[in-house]
């Protein structure tokens, strides 16, 4: 076994390889970037070197760095963990060529299942069903959108060099097919450093079931039974559980049986997963990820097995360490994703400092790289963590997980954690009729989007506002608690007669009007025409104690510039808190100002000065989080400024153009 071995990579999974390193007496050293110099990693670990900037192009992608850092710390092996260099057979290569030893499958093997059409290949070579579609990838945009004009909608575009949901993009119709090409390409340039796509046929109500594979490198190949990573969106996974539920014994057996037979042509070291899609009775072959997969948890919840030991020790030389029939399944394990991101919105990411963090004790099995005061950038992947439960039964298995879910409090900015209790709730997941295409179907179901505020969360968060921006006594009689408002001819119930507070949470908005303080501590507020008695009572740590009307609640409210925060066991809040008198000067003004909804990079302009656009026309292309974001005009106009260029980085709400609506005006007049 190895004395000691550098972590590649950053967040949850380093954090993780490390703990079964630790476990094993094994050194660990990292790698890290500027960004994530006082990261949770880094101070788990130890010993770590700081390789590049913030963007993983100079950092986590830069294999000459990461190679020296092995160096310089005295590591004898290179574990990749997910993502960046995992899949890059020339780091493998690399890595050997330095004498060092690749944690993973060799260079050969990756550059065999790298490539989407490769692997195709070799799945067919291995008689594995494979998807009807092209079976080389191109970068000609027009040969691209040949070959999809031949195949019969929907078809897929994918990215060839790698997967994740990045460089993909389902094609049902050939409006705007051109520009879906392009972002398509651009996305895999991005994330991978090659552009070619392929085209495969659309299933669009499948299944995605993956089997997790290990292999010595001699031939010798077992499977770890079978995932189901079905509930996803954009074509990345949110939730996945082993075993999958539902699937006929016979069809289980044959998918087991062509994933070893595949893994077995390869000679496959390592450990790695084979994705399959299910249609019915039929089922394809997808691709291969030659490396440790984000949701392995599950697998090892059902087995017992730690998957980062199984491969530390088959790149040790130990071999496999256990025969096919030796690997048992018991129970059920259910991992959901916690992703910096706001699901009413487009699945927008989220960026910030974290204002708390906390996960669930006991039986949950939390695997994450944050805590209490992180700074989320946006410069990589948005997800914070996965929560894993386990029961002996699946419907045990979910209530957990809901529980941990319930139980999780992460402030600071907008996750999917509401998001994914009611994904988790829904019918077709409870009783595993669910399908790929699930989360676009109920998406008015799972967003919040055309639900009405929540009074009592609205009055909290009003509350919280009032008692943090005026003193209990202050030598300022304008601004004690006692006065909430202009009081001559107060309005009904001694409510304040015009609304002194704006309160936004998404599309929704509400005006808040205070009545004085009275002697118990409690405060009556209006909303809009609510009304209801609040009392805050704090307990410490941004705890309250909080009586609504004649509900009585333990509640968490923070505020983060002008964002409140409000948690309690049935959901979170983020609104947005505004004094009413500003607000209602803002929003009289009509701007032509495109704004960066977050820090990112920009991608590229779609307009120059002197153009002619419409409102919801593209002006700048940015990325973030690797998500590509379309910044669109929200007027008519003539664009007067474009204040960035492809490549550069932007903060969050830069103006980066201006579309001139008085200057359309002047064009069009007479």
């Amino acid at each position: 076994m190895f004395n000691k071995i550098l972590i590649a990579n950053r967040g949850e999974i380093a954090c993780r390889i490390a703990r079964t390193c630790q476990r094993l007496g094994i050194a660990v050293a990292g790698v890290h970037s500027s960004a994530d110099a006082g990261s949770l990693a880094v101070k788990l670990i130890g010993e770590s070197v700081e390789i590049g900037g913030a963007p993983a192009a100079e950092s986590y992608l830069n294999i000459d760095a990461v190679i020296g850092a092995a160096k310089a710390t005295g590591a004898e092996a290179i574990h990749p963990g997910f993502g960046f260099l995992a899949e890059n057979a020339g780091f493998a290569r690399a890595v050997e060529a330095a004498g060092l030893v690749f944690i993973g499958p060799t260079p050969e093997t990756i550059e065999r299942l790298g490539d989407k059409a490769s692997a195709k290949a070799e799945a067919a070579a291995a008689d594995v069903p494979t998807v009807p579609g092209s079976t080389t990838p191109s970068e000609d945009p027009g040969e691209i959108a040949r070959i999809v004009s031949e195949l019969s909608l929907p078809v897929m575009l994918k990215a060839a060099a790698g997967g994740g949901g990045k460089g993909m993009r389902a094609i049902t119709t050939l409006d705007r097919l051109s520009e879906e090409i392009e972002s398509a390409m651009r996305e895999a340039r991005n994330a991978f450093g090659h552009a070619g796509l392929i085209v495969e046929k659309l299933v669009g109500r499948g299944r995605h079931i993956e089997v997790q594979i290990a292999g010595d490198g001699k031939g010798n190949v077992v499977h770890l039974f079978e995932r189901e990573c079905t509930l996803q969106r954009r074509h990345q996974k949110l939730i996945e559980e082993a075993p999958a539920a539902n699937l006929p014994d016979p069809m289980r057996k044959r998918i087991l049986a062509d994933a070893v037979r595949l893994g077995q042509r390869l000679e496959y070291r390592g450990v790695g997963t084979v994705e399959f899609i299910v249609s019915g009775s039929e089922y394809y072959f997808l691709e291969v990820n030659p490396r440790l997969q984000v949701e392995h948890p599950v697998t090892e919840m059902v087995t017992g097995l730690d998957i980062v030991e199984l491969m530390l020790r088959i790149a040790a030389g130990e071999g496999l360490p256990f025969a096919q029939d030796r690997i048992r399944l018991r129970g059920h394990a259910v991992e959901a994703r916690l992703c910096a991101e706001d699901s009413d919105h487009g699945f927008m990411p989220s960026t910030g400092e974290l204002a708390h963090v906390r996960f669930p004790n006991g039986d949950t099995r939390v695997e994450t790289g944050i805590e209490t005061g992180s700074v989320i950038t946006p410069h990589y992947d948005s997800m914070l963590a996965k929560l894993i439960s386990y029961a002996d039964t699946r419907e045990a298995a979910i209530d957990r997980l809901a529980t941990a879910l319930d139980e999780t409090s992460i402030l600071g900015l907008t996750t999917n954690q509401d998001f994914l209790q009611r994904l988790i709730a829904l019918p077709a997941t409870r009783n595993a009729t669910f399908h790929t295409r699930l989360i676009d179907d109920e998406i008015i179901s799972l967003t919040a989007a055309n639900r009405a505020l929540d009074v009592e969360a609205l009055a909290m968060a009003a509350c919280f506002w009032l008692l943090q921006s005026r003193p209990a006594a202050s030598t300022n009689p304008w601004q004690t608690r006692q006065l909430t408002g202009w009081q001559m001819a107060a309005a009904d119930e001694g409510l304040s007669s015009i609304p002194i507070l704006h309160l936004e949470s998404g599309d929704a908005s509400a005006e808040i009007r205070f009545a004085p303080l009275a002697a118990d501590g409690s405060m009556l507020v209006g909303i809009d025409d609510a009304r209801i008695r609040v009392k805050l009572t704090s307990l410490g740590d941004h705890l309250f104690a909080a009586v609504t009307g004649s509900q009585h609640r333990t509640v968490r409210i923070q505020q983060q510039d002008q964002t409140i925060f409000v948690q309690d066991r049935r959901k979170r809040h983020a609104l947005t808190a505004m004094p009413y008198l500003g607000y209602i000067s803002a929003a009289t003004e009509v701007s032509g100002e495109v704004r960066a909804p977050m820090t990112g990079v920009v991608l590229k302009a779609d307009a120059t000065v002197g153009d002619r656009v419409k409102a919801g026309d593209t002006v700048v292309v940015m990325e973030s989080m690797k998500m590509e974001l379309r910044l669109a005009s929200k007027v008519d106009g003539i664009v007067s400024a474009v204040h960035v260029c492809a490549g550069e980085t932007v903060e969050r709400n830069a103006v980066v153009a201006v579309v001139d609506v008085e200057q359309l005006a002047s064009v069009e007049a007479p």
